[in-house]
């Protein structure tokens, strides 16, 4: 067997927990995964896991084999990324996790266009809000906004600015009146972004530097920003979201931008990979792609 793909099989069955998850993984029956596995410690010499039919658990030579295994794939990937870039092109599949909304109205267009420049470029693309983590999931890219909270091991790259926007529509402006500064807010019903049962303030710039947080209060709450900008349209409250959402209903008049002389708060958009020797090409070239193009769409 080769013993570079069984050192990845091995790695990947660590990072998942189960011979099972990586088989899945891999697109490799159960019993390959452990076959994988097997040649490896004969040729070692060494119990690698310890397993049950219940669990498995690294042995203590196995910790430190699968810490240098790592390292190892991460070596041969990097060499192999060389020889790409040699060829100028990127070629070969990038699997990229990015939110449902952001990703469908704002990346999407981008990695379609590069796709079509570039015939022997692939994309696995994942649409979906869970933060995901990149090594389990077997991802090159994940597309994050706002704070990054865990990076250890993860690199970041800001690819774009988000404005963020207070808005309802004329029919609720007319019945309840504009507010005309931040005060004001408190005495308007608010449309309520929710995420993971969590309630996030609104923010807005403040002066040297800092932000003035708003806890927003209503009786609608929504876990889809879609959602949020067509009941504002409906006029049942205000609503704080990025400008790229609301672009056509704010030009259509469906919607009013409010506080005009407030400056817009900036949410960060990330591409995030994991720390690498080298960057290969097919990932550096999608990443310098959504860095030129997003800032346009987010102006």
């Amino acid at each position: 067997m080769d013993r570079l793909a069984s050192m990845a099989v091995f790695v990947r069955a660590v990072d998942l927990g189960s011979f099972a998850a990586a088989a899945a993984a891999l697109d490799l029956s159960g019993p390959m995964v452990g076959k994988h596995v097997r040649f490896l410690e004969e040729r070692l010499g060494v119990r690698l896991l310890n397993r049950t039919t219940r669990r498995q658990s690294l042995t203590e030579f196995g910790r430190a084999y699968y810490e240098r295994c790592r390292i190892v794939l991460a070596e041969a990937e990097a060499a192999d990324a060389l020889a790409a870039d040699q060829l100028s092109e990127p070629r070969g599949r990038l699997r990229i996790a990015m939110p449902a909304l952001f990703g469908r109205h704002c990346i999407m267009p981008v990695l379609i266009e590069l796709a079509r420049r570039h015939p022997a470029l692939e994309f696995d693309l994942s649409l979906g809000d869970p933060i995901i983590d990149l090594a389990e999931n077997g991802c090159d890219l994940a597309i994050r906004t706002g704070t990054l909270d865990d990076r250890a091991g993860i690199i970041a790259r800001r690819i774009a600015r988000q404005r963020m926007i207070l808005c309802a529509a004329p029919s609720y402006l007319a019945d309840h009146g504009t507010p005309a500064q931040l005060d004001d807010l408190a005495g308007h019903p608010c449309i309520i972004y929710r995420r993971s049962g969590r309630i996030r303030p609104w923010l807005f710039p403040a002066t040297q530097g800092q932000t003035r947080e708003f806890m927003p209060n209503g009786r609608l709450r929504l876990d889809d920003l879609a959602a949020i900008a067509d009941t504002a349209a409906a006029g049942m409250g205000l609503a704080w979201l990025p400008s790229w959402l609301v672009r056509e209903q704010l030009q259509a008049g469906a919607l009013v931008k409010l506080l005009p002389d407030q400056p817009d708060y900036l949410y960060d958009a990330y591409a995030l990979w994991l720390e690498t020797p080298h960057l290969p090409l097919k990932a550096r070239v999608t990443v310098d792609a959504l860095a030129a193009a997003l800032p346009a769409m987010m102006a």
